[in-house]
C-alpha cells in the first residue's frame, strides 16, 4: 500500500553534532509536504533566528516552496508547539524548538517526535554558537527516515538559447557554494574588497550592507517574482517588474565584491524581453535558489559577536530570553 503523508518520517540529521531527530510528516499542508518529501534526500548549510528566537531555519533546495499554497495556516507561531517543522515561502524549513518573540504567521507540515525534544534543544544551542561566535559551519542533511543520505541541486530548463544557458550557469554556481562558503562572501568578510568599498577603509559597514541587501533581493524580489509568475501576472508587467526590482541592488552587491551575481542579473535582464512564462520562471526560480543561498551564507558568516556588548534593556520584572 502506498505511504501517506500522514505517516511519512524523515530524519533530519547534523552529522557534525552526532545528533539525528526523526519527525512526522503529520497531513498538514499535503502540497508542501509532498513537495518536501519528493526533493528528499537534501544537505544544506544550518542556520538560527537571529533575531526570533528559538528557532532553526536553512534553505531547502525546493523551488516550489516559492509559491505552494498553505492549506493550515498557524496564525502565530509562538504558539506552535515546540518540535514543530514549517515549510516557508522564504524556501526554508524551520523548527522551532523554544520561545520565540515574532508575531509571524506559518506553515506546518509536521512535529518532531517527542523523544528526540532533548537532542533537538542541544542542537539548537550548538547551531547558535556556529551562528553567532564560532563560524564553525554545521552542515544538514534531510532525508527520508531509514535511507541513505545524498544531496542535489534542481536544474532547471528553458527553451530559450540564452536564458537556458544562464540557468545552466547559475545552477553551476550554486552547487559549487550550495555546501562551502562562497570565496568571493569569504574574501568580503575577511576585509578583502577589491572595489575599495568601505568609507575610510572600514568592514563592517559594507558587511551590513550586503546582508541588508542580499536577504531582501532573494526573499521578497525573487520569490515574489516566481509567485507572481504563477499567480498570472501579464507577462509585459513581470518583466517591467524584474527591470525595477533586481538591476539596483544587484549592481550594488557587484560593487561589494558579489561580481558573479551581478553578471547573472545583467544576464537576466538582456534576455527578458525573449522570455515567455515557462522561461521567465525557470530563469527567476533559478536565480532565487543561488540568491537565497548567498543569503544563508551571509548570516552565517556575518561577525555578530561584535555587537556582543550591546544587551536589550528590558523593565525591571520582565525576563530576558533564555
Amino acid at each position: 500500500m502506498a505511504e501517506t503523508s500522514s505517516v511519512r518520517r524523515l530524519e533530519i540529521a547534523w552529522p557534525d553534532l552526532g545528533i539525528t531527530l526523526t519527525a512526522e510528516l503529520d497531513g498538514r499542508n499535503p502540497e508542501l509536504a509532498d513537495a518536501l518529501w519528493e526533493a528528499l534526500p537534501y544537505r544544506s548549510l544550518q542556520g538560527h533566528a537571529l533575531v526570533a528566537g528559538q528557532h532553526l531555519y536553512h534553505a531547502a533546495p525546493i523551488p516550489s516552496l516559492l509559491h505552494l499554497p498553505a492549506a493550515t495556516r498557524i496564525p502565530d507561531r509562538r504558539a506552535a508547539p515546540d518540535g514543530t517543522v514549517f515549510c516557508s515561502a522564504l524556501q526554508h524549513l524551520g523548527i522551532k524548538y523554544g520561545a520565540l518573540t515574532e508575531p509571524m504567521p506559518a506553515s506546518p507540515v509536521g512535529r518532531i517526535r517527542q523523544e528526540d525534544m532533548p537532542g533537538l534543544l542541544e542542537a539548537g544551542q550548538a547551531i547558535w554558537d556556529s551562528v553567532y561566535s564560532t563560524k564553525q559551519p554545521v552542515l544538514v542533511e534531510v532525508r527520508r527516515a531509514g535511507t541513505e543520505g545524498g544531496h542535489r541541486i534542481p536544474h532547471l530548463t528553458a527553451a530559450d538559447p540564452d536564458a537556458n544557458r544562464l540557468i545552466h550557469d547559475v545552477h553551476a554556481e550554486t552547487e559549487r557554494i550550495w555546501l562551502t562558503e562562497p570565496p568571493e562572501l569569504a574574501d568580503l568578510h575577511q576585509g578583502i574588497i577589491p572595489s575599495g568599498a568601505g568609507s575610510f577603509d572600514t568592514v563592517l559597514p559594507t558587511l551590513l550592507f550586503v546582508n541588508g541587501e542580499t536577504r531582501p533581493l532573494g526573499y521578497a524580489t525573487y520569490g515574489g517574482l516566481v509567485r507572481a509568475a504563477v499567480t498570472e501576472m501579464p507577462m509585459d508587467s513581470l518583466r517591467q517588474m524584474a527591470r525595477l526590482l533586481v538591476g539596483i541592488p544587484a549592481e550594488f552587491l557587484g560593487y561589494c565584491g558579489l561580481e558573479k551575481l551581478w553578471d547573472f542579473t545583467q544576464r537576466l535582464l538582456a534576455c527578458l524581453d525573449h522570455l515567455d512564462r515557462d522561461d521567465f520562471l525557470a530563469v527567476v526560480s533559478q536565480m532565487a535558489l543561488y540568491v537565497n543561498c548567498l543569503g544563508g551564507w551571509n548570516l552565517h558568516l556575518f561577525p555578530w559577536h561584535a555587537g556582543d556588548h550591546l544587551r536589550q534593556q528590558r523593565p525591571a520584572g520582565v525576563g530576558h530570553q533564555v
